[in-house]
This record gives C-alpha cells, sequence and structure tokens, in this order.
C-alpha cells in the first residue's frame, strides 16, 4: 500500500513537471496568436474559444504523452532491445528490427498530423503504413551499418544521393510531402526504441569506435519515409494534393464548444488505440517468449501504456479541433492582406521560440556539451539552432509568397550538409543528422504546416508544391548548424593541442 501511494505521489511531481515542459513548449504559439488577434487578424469569439481549450488539450496531452514515453515506450525499447541483442544472431535481430520500425512509427503523433492533411488525396493508413515500412527498412540498414562497421557519412551520402535522384522521376506534387514526412517521423515514440536499440548493438562491439556508432540510427531512420513517400508518389500519380477543410469552429455558446470536442472525441480515442495495440502486443508477446520482468516493472509500463494513450488522444482532439484550424485561419487571413509579406517576419519569430521552448532541444545541447567537454557552450548551441530554424522558417514563407520551388533551398543545404561530413568529427556528423527531427517537434507540424498551407491556398499558390515543405526545411537546418559548431570544436581542439605541444617544447628546451 506505501509502495503504491509513493508511486501516485511521484507520478503526479513528473506529470506536472511534464505538464510546464508541454505548457513552455505551447506557450510562445499561443501568445504570438493572442497578439496577432488582437491586432491584425482579428477572429470570431467562439473561434477564440475554441482555440483555448484546443491549447489547453494540447498542454495537458503533451505532459501526459511525454510522461507515457518516458515510463513505458523507453523501458519497453530498451526491453525489447536487450532481450534481442543477446541473441546476438542477425537472423533474428534484423526482422525484429524492422516490425519495431513499423509499429512504432505508425503511432507517432506527428506522422498522423501529417496524415490528416492528406486525407483528400490518399488514404491515412496507407501513408502511415508506407512510412512505417520506410523507417523499418532502414532501422535494419542503420543495425547492419554499426554491426559491420561502415562509415555513416558514406550511407548518407549514397542514400541523399538516392533521394534526390529519385526525386526526377517523381510527381512534383509529392517531393515537399516526402521531405516532410522524413522529419515528422523521428519524435518521441519511436526515437527512445531507436536509441535503445543503437546502445544494444553497439554494445555488442568493444571497439573503440562502439560508443560513436551507437548515434545515427535516427538519421538514416528519417531517409526511410522520404523514399517511402516518393515511392507512393511514383504509383499514385496524384495530379494534385487537396487539404481538408481545417475551417475553425466558431460556437455561440460554452455548450456547443463542449458538444463539438465531445463528437470528435471517440473518432481519435479509436485511432488511437488501433496505433498503440499493436506495440503492446508485441511487447506481451516478447514478455512470453524472451526475458521475464518483474511484476511491479510491468505494472508501470502498462500505467505507461495508459498515460501515453489518454496523451495521444488529448493531443489530437486539441490539435485537429482547436488549434490546427486556426493555424489555417491565420495563414489564409494573413495571405489575404496587402502586405502579406508580414507572414515572414511572422514565421521567423515563431520559428525562434518554437526551438527554444522544444524540450528536446534542451536534451541535445546537454548531450553536446557533455561530448565536447564543456567546448561547445549550451548557450552557443541553443543559440545557433534557434536563428537556424527561425532563418528556415521565413525561407519557407518567402518560397511561398515569391513562388520559388523548394528543391532551390534543399539540394543547396543538403549538398552543404553532405561536404561538412568530410571535415567534421563522425560524431558531430551523427548528432547532426540525429537531431533534425528534434528541431521539426510537435508545434511544427500542428501549427507551422497548416499556417503555411493556409498562407499558400490564399495567395492562389499550388498546395501540394509550395504549402508543403515548411517540416523539410525546418529539418534540414540543424544538419548545417551542428556540423558548423563541430567544426568550430575540431579548431579549437586543434589550437589546444598546438598550444600543449608548444608549451611542452618551450619546457624540453629550458631542460636543455
Amino acid at each position: 500500500m506505501k509502495k503504491r501511494i509513493g508511486f501516485i505521489r511521484r507520478d503526479r511531481t513528473i506529470i506536472s513537471e511534464k505538464v510546464k515542459e508541454a505548457f513552455s513548449s505551447v506557450l510562445p504559439i499561443t501568445v504570438i496568436v493572442l497578439i496577432l488577434c488582437f491586432t491584425i487578424v482579428p477572429i470570431e469569439s467562439g473561434v477564440f474559444l475554441a482555440f483555448i481549450l484546443g491549447a489547453l488539450l494540447v498542454i495537458v496531452g503533451m505532459g501526459l504523452f511525454t510522461l507515457g514515453a518516458d515510463t513505458a515506450m523507453t523501458p519497453i525499447g530498451e526491453y525489447v532491445g536487450t532481450t534481442v541483442m543477446s541473441s546476438k544472431k542477425l537472423w533474428i535481430i534484423a526482422p525484429v528490427c524492422f516490425i519495431v520500425g513499423v509499429l512504432i512509427t505508425i503511432s507517432e503523433p506527428d506522422l498522423q498530423v501529417l496524415a490528416n492533411q492528406l486525407s483528400q488525396t490518399i488514404d491515412n493508413w496507407t501513408l502511415i503504413l508506407a512510412v512505417g515500412v520506410g523507417v523499418g527498412v532502414f532501422l535494419v540498414i542503420a543495425f547492419l551499418r554499426i554491426v559491420l562497421k561502415i562509415k555513416l557519412s558514406y550511407l548518407l551520402i549514397g542514400s541523399y544521393i538516392a533521394v534526390f535522384t529519385l526525386s526526377f522521376f517523381v510527381p512534383e506534387t509529392f517531393v515537399p510531402l516526402a521531405f516532410d514526412a522524413g522529419g515528422v517521423t523521428t519524435g518521441p515514440m519511436s526515437v527512445p526504441f531507436i536509441i535503445a536499440i543503437g546502445v544494444g548493438v553497439a554494445a555488442m562491439r568493444s571497439d573503440k569506435g562502439a560508443e560513436t556508432d551507437g548515434f545515427g540510427l535516427t538519421a538514416l531512420c528519417s531517409v526511410g519515409p522520404i523514399l517511402a513517400v516518393m515511392i507512393l508518389g511514383i504509383i499514385f500519380q496524384p495530379e494534385s494534393i487537396v487539404p481538408p477543410k481545417n475551417d475553425p469552429i466558431n460556437v455561440p455558446d460554452s455548450r456547443a464548444l463542449l458538444s463539438a470536442f465531445g463528437s470528435a472525441l471517440p473518432h481519435y480515442m479509436q485511432e488511437v488505440g488501433i496505433a498503440l495495440l499493436p506495440i503492446v502486443a508485441f511487447f506481451l508477446v516478447f514478455r512470453f517468449f524472451g526475458q521475464k520482468i518483474s511484476k511491479h516493472d510491468f505494472i508501470r509500463i502498462l500505467i505507461g501504456v495508459l498515460y501515453t494513450y489518454v496523451g495521444l488522444v488529448l493531443f489530437l482532439l486539441g490539435v485537429n479541433v482547436g488549434f490546427l484550424p486556426v493555424g489555417s485561419y491565420l495563414g489564409a487571413a494573413i495571405g489575404n492582406l496587402d502586405y502579406n509579406w508580414i507572414i515572414i517576419p511572422i514565421g521567423m519569430v515563431i520559428g525562434y521560440f518554437v526551438v527554444a521552448a522544444e524540450p528536446a532541444v534542451h536534451v541535445l545541447t546537454k548531450q553536446v556539451y557533455e561530448i565536447t567537454s564543456g567546448s561547445i557552450p549550451k548557450k552557443a548551441l541553443r543559440t545557433s539552432l534557434m536563428i537556424g530554424v527561425a532563418v528556415s522558417v521565413g525561407l519557407a514563407m518567402s518560397r511561398i509568397i515569391f513562388n520559388i520551388p523548394i528543391m532551390y533551398f534543399l539540394i543547396p543545404g543538403y549538398l552543404i550538409s553532405i561536404v561538412l561530413t568530410f571535415f567534421v568529427p563522425d560524431i558531430f556528423t551523427a548528432i547532426a543528422f540525429d537531431s533534425g527531427g528534434v528541431a521539426s517537434g510537435a508545434m511544427t507540424a500542428s501549427f507551422l504546416l497548416p499556417l503555411a498551407l493556409g498562407v499558400c491556398s490564399s495567395v492562389g499558390g499550388n498546395i501540394a508544391t509550395q504549402g508543403f515543405g515548411v517540416v523539410a526545411m525546418v529539418a534540414m537546418t540543424p544538419l548545417i548548424t551542428i556540423q558548423i559548431l563541430g567544426l568550430v570544436y575540431k579548431l579549437k581542439m586543434a589550437k589546444l593541442k598546438k598550444k600543449e605541444l608548444e608549451k611542452s617544447s618551450a619546457e624540453e628546451d629550458i631542460i636543455a
């Protein structure tokens, strides 16, 4: 009984912390929206109330979801990874990696938000399953890379050559969408599993480069969705993409507001249940045939799954009913202004503060700080990411206003990223490509994307070629930013080593 009370108290404390993290992520966008609503884009009071309620649901849902990811998804990933890797049999590990990649991807909230934007063009589950297969295939490739000791930069170069070559055969309408898919798949559901597998595989080796090779799995898993969606484009050959009408609900009173959210609740309960059920079943099968875990840990994981389920339902409900429609509405309203170029600085401000508030960014800065023994300060890394993402969002909005093809940005950006891999320490290349999904978090998919689609529709642009692509632009920024910091670190270390050599040489001369 005392243990149960202790668990409840601890969970309350952790939930409070997670909700605070989610609040810090959602608050900047909420404040910016409020400023816009009271200045250049006034909205109906009913729409405003729906947005506020949606924001509250997003905050609570994101808090519960991240708690569930920590208490259930990460332990399941570590348990499955440890159990599978202990066999040391490739014919067992490779299929399990593929299955895990597929199952965890279909439950990613960002991917579900993106799929909902394409429901009028392609079935949601067709897109989600295709992306899941792409992640599964490249998770196997990432696993084999560590076992066979293949340099990460070689695989990245080959993968992106394949991506850009295939883009010439894909309908133009599907290219920006494909790169967006690569940015939304590596999120809070998949990353714990992928990292656990990477740590487990690296532990199978005892050589010097094993720890470094544990990074980079997320980077390769981001390539799979891009190729998968491009192949879908070749198969379906869509002439255009028509996003669903995300008209904000304008309710006359509080009862109608509650009814609007309540009527949508069963749909998301069913959708999330279908997404999480395969992961739970997979875990139960492993518990039956694999290593045994204590009853206490098993119960904790089941409670974590419940947190994940409730959090994901609330998150998707808040995003799709109250949050996302307002983003689309504001984008359309700003796009209709005579001075619609103002969306460029507004987008940059949103991008700057969204990255600053992302919890995953703080994890990344801490990781780099520890690896470099403090040579790269946390503030420098965080500031460079914030500025980089702000610039990328500004470019994405400029692309919509001035009708600039996305490849004019992606090809130079990825070319610079690939060239930098030859001059930067391997660990920074791995972290840079891993962190592409860090910058493109939940707020990018649930607000920046509908904002861009709204602007595009109001200026008469092509939704497929101009509207989509903002997630891809945001995900590309860290590839350059982190590697430039790695280059700075390398130069610092070389300079420090030179000073030490000069000092030791001077001491030897004195002794002589």
